[in-house]
């Protein structure tokens, strides 16, 4: 500490030698420095407040139906883009600040400076604007202002205009891309539909289950026709039975009971076959709730019921004819059209089985490639569907944004007030010359130590032996006291006198100043 305080006096004794130039460039800063203050140009402020109303009655009514963008963020926004380069040089255009730029250095110095003076500041909460302006004429900070207002409020209502045009011409050519996807989308789902148009069921069921229908399908036909075969076979051993002729009476009325045992019913027969055949057609479609399967089944059961109710019949009438040899023949000629409907039946149902061990070869020949078919027809409807759902949500977009667009335009959704019009200070607010005049006293003051400081850096002077010594790392032998006489003494009271004069005149010059400049910044301001 003790070496530090050294130190520090050492400087001080260091720049005392060079007290006087140092208290000549404080004298010709001050006074450069107070002409600049008061040569400034009083500079006049001209401000505009804006409210800006975001709140519409149509805002509720139309909350699902047109797109509404948040408007105070938008205004926000705009309040801080507002002063960019374009709209200062529309702004120097309007206020006719251009008239006295020959130049383009001097068109682009009053751009900068243009832009430096302008000022926009906002309350978040309220939605107010100040718009101001500083400018050496009132009159023109006033144009200035009135121009900025003009450019506030056509800069947020063409904003949103243009970004409404913007969107729907984006909205139009996303919706043509996507009809043209659409289309070749259909175009493709089409073209595999044909190319696979067998392999597909009406009813929408997968390879698997179609596979299984005619497997049951196939089994119930090849189960009637075994049944039929068994008929006609017993149909002819009791016609070949009747044709013996070593037969008697008990003969032929065993054979005449076994006969009425193959009495058949050709025409409910038939019909039963076409409603079995619409009972396998309908379960292809629908469940076993269906309605149309119900009335089938119970169909067949009535017919059933029929046909046992005829054989029955006709079983007691051939047992209650008598035998004799007319009625051998009738009863042959019963037994020979009995065995012809059963080969009929046996030919009908043969044919059945053949077509059903068609469907199910192709059935089974379809499984192994039904997974390919399948995961492609799910593909290109997943992709037809995507694309239908983007065209419909896109279209939708376009009649909102084209009704926002609308209810702009008619409602006004942004409401502009000029609160306080355009309207200049009568009274400069800028210079702050008081303040000036004090910068400039510490400038002058500052300039002064400098100037010493530096003067005693590069002419340094040792004032005892100690330090010589640190400085140039030599032996000092001895040091020559100066005596100080009285007029000597005399001479550096004198110095001081005349130093705290000057010191203190460039003070006292700057106090009275001050003093001056604020009395007539009082009496102004009365």
């Amino acid at each position: 500490m003790d070496s530090l305080i050294a130190q520090l006096l050492n400087i001080a004794r260091s720049m005392w030698k060079y007290r006087w130039p140092a208290v000549l460039v404080s004298w010709v800063v001050g006074l450069i420095a107070a002409v600049v203050v008061l040569m400034m140009p009083d500079r006049y402020e001209a401000s505009a407040r804006i409210y800006v109303d975001t709140q519409s009655i149509l805002k509720p009514l139309m909350a699902n139906l047109a797109v509404q963008p948040n408007v105070e963020q938008q205004v926000q926004m705009l309040s801080r883009t507002l002063i960019s380069r374009p709209n200062v040089e529309k702004l120097v255009r309007m206020a006719d600040l251009d008239l006295k730029s020959q130049s383009k250095a001097q068109q682009e110095a009053l751009i900068d400076t243009v832009t430096k003076s302008l000022s926009i500041q906002s309350t978040n909460r309220d939605n107010l604007y100040t718009l101001s302006y500083r400018d050496s004429d009132p009159e023109t900070a006033k144009r200035v202002v009135q121009s900025l207002v003009s450019i506030f409020v056509e800069s947020s209502l063409g904003a949103s205009r243009k970004d409404s045009a913007t969107a729907a011409t984006f909205i139009n050519e996303q919706i043509k891309n996507y009809e043209a996807k659409l289309e070749e989308a259909e175009g493709r789902l089409k073209d595999f539909r044909l190319r696979n148009i067998q392999n597909m069921a009406a009813d929408g069921k997968d390879a698997a289950s179609r596979l299984g229908e005619l497997s049951g399908q196939l089994e119930r036909a090849r189960l009637e026709l075994r049944e039929a075969e068994n008929a006609r076979d017993a149909a002819k051993k009791q016609l070949d039975s009747s044709r013996s002729k070593d037969g008697g009476e008990s003969t032929t009325q065993s054979l005449l009971q076994e006969s009425s045992l193959a009495v058949s019913t050709p025409e409910i027969d038939a019909r039963i076959d076409a409603q079995r055949r619409n009972l396998d057609a309908l379960l292809q479609r629908y469940t076993e709730q269906h309605p149309d399967i119900v009335s089938t089944r119970k169909l067949i059961a009535d017919l059933e019921d029929q046909k046992r109710k005829e054989v029955a019949e006709l079983r007691k009438t051939a047992m209650a004819a008598p035998v004799s040899g007319s009625s051998g023949s009738l009863m042959q000629q019963e037994l020979s059209r009995m065995a012809a409907a059963a080969e009929v039946q046996v030919a009908s149902l043969k044919a059945r089985v053949a077509e059903y061990s068609s469907r199910y070869a192709q059935a089974m020949a379809a499984v192994k490639t039904s997974p390919q078919l399948e995961a492609e027809a799910s593909q290109l409807n997943r992709d037809y569907a995507i694309h239908k759902k983007n065209y419909e949500e896109l279209v939708a977009k376009r009649e909102s944004a084209t009704l926002s667009g609308e209810l702009d335009v008619a409602s006004g959704v942004v409401d502009f007030r000029v609160i306080d019009p355009p309207r200049a200070s009568p009274k400069p607010v800028a210079p702050n010359r008081l303040l000036l005049l004090g910068g400039a006293l510490a400038a002058a003051l500052a300039a002064g130590l400098f100037t010493a400081f530096a003067a005693s850096q590069l002419r340094p002077v040792f004032h005892d032996g100690n330090e010589l010594r640190t400085r140039t790392e030599l032996p000092v032998l001895g040091v020559v006291s100066r005596l100080t006489t009285p007029a000597d003494q005399r001479r550096q009271r004198m110095d001081w006198i005349r130093f705290g004069a000057a010191s203190g005149g460039l003070v006292g010059v700057y106090i009275l100043g001050l003093v001056a400049m604020a009395i007539v910044l009082s009496r102004q301001a009365g």
